[in-house]
């Protein structure tokens, strides 16, 4: 009896992770369920986008299974998981025959996908800094992808305005900031790694100006 037990012991932390499984693929299916629905209720189900959405959201239910078990799987997880909500949002546009309008949504995405992978930030000063730079500025394109949304749905009217210029001009003051925040930790190539930064800060303001003046 006392070896049996000692076999079952290391079994124990099977549930656990079948429950990760189990989970995701439960809201996998949910989410399949109600995108379904809600293309049926609004009269335009195309059935064939389920070859499109079926699959991400199998891909997504990976993804998320590997994030919940944490540790050395967690990233991979986040990028399987992003890779998987990517593929199941163009399968939902296209099963609801919501395309046309709701395409900023995948300019949107992919930049907050990309924003999101702040959460690993690395410990050297350096590498952390070009990763912030990195992530605020999938945010200014996801930014992007907003704008193109109220334009779409003429909820915003820009005019002659050239407002992506403003996108510009945000992104180059992005850089530079961080370009100030790294130049505060005392480290190696931190006078070339200033540089790197400033330099694309500069030309990206002074694009972003002359986009917005019209010159």
């Amino acid at each position: 009896m006392v070896a049996d037990t000692g076999r079952a012991t290391p079994r124990r932390t099977y549930p656990k992770h079948t429950r990760h499984w189990v989970t995701s693929l439960a809201a996998a299916g949910v989410a399949v369920a109600a995108t379904t629905s809600v293309a049926q209720t609004a009269g335009r189900f195309h059935w064939w986008a389920g070859f499109v959405l079926i699959p991400g959201a199998v891909i997504g239910a990976a993804g998320g299974a590997l994030l919940a078990r944490g540790g050395g799987r967690a990233f991979a997880g986040y990028v399987v998981g992003c890779v998987g909500l990517l593929v199941f949002t163009v399968g939902a546009l296209l099963m609801t025959g919501t395309m046309g309008g709701g395409w900023p949504v995948l300019v949107m995405l992919p930049c907050l996908v990309v924003a999101g992978t702040y959460l690993w930030r690395p410990a050297d000063p350096l590498a952390r800094g070009l990763h912030r730079t990195v992530a605020l500025l999938a945010l200014a394109g996801a930014g992007v992808g907003v704008a193109l949304m109220l334009i779409r749905h003429r909820l915003v009217d820009p005019g002659e305005t050239h407002w992506w210029g403003g996108f510009v001009l945000a992104a180059g003051l992005l850089v530079g900031g961080n370009a100030v925040e790294v130049a505060r930790h005392r480290m190696p190539y931190r006078l070339q790694a200033v540089t790197l930064l400033l330099g694309p800060a500069v030309v990206a303001a002074l694009l972003g100006v002359r986009m917005l003046r019209g010159w």
